[in-house]
């Protein structure tokens, strides 16, 4: 019996406080359901069903940090840990992936 809590030794938690991209080979393309991600190297496709969600990939390479980024796109801070939970999960697959430290927002 583990007594890590659930959720325990996956990794560190998402690093809201980094600075995001969407991935060079990833694109997103606007529904009206929320948008669908595809990326071209691993061929892989998500549905994102929360437009909020489509507000903040598109606000990744404007902001500073992930969390500037859901700020920026209406993210109450008590929804923080949700969005954090979805953007790790992008990052898992690859659909988005860490800007370099040295480049300046636009």
């Amino acid at each position: 019996m583990s007594t890590e809590p659930a959720g325990a030794g996956k990794g560190p938690a998402f690093d809201l406080d980094a600075p995001w991209r969407l991935h060079p080979r990833a694109a997103i393309r606007p529904e009206r359901f929320g948008a669908l991600l595809y990326h071209f190297g691993t061929r892989r496709l998500s549905f994102l069903k929360n437009r909020t969600l489509l507000d903040v990939l598109r606000a990744l390479d404007q902001e500073i940090s992930a969390r500037s980024a859901c700020l920026a796109a209406g993210v109450r801070e008590q929804d923080l840990p949700m969005f954090a939970r979805a953007l790790d999960g992008l990052a898992a697959s690859d659909m988005i992936c860490p800007r370099s430290e040295g480049r300046s927002p636009a």
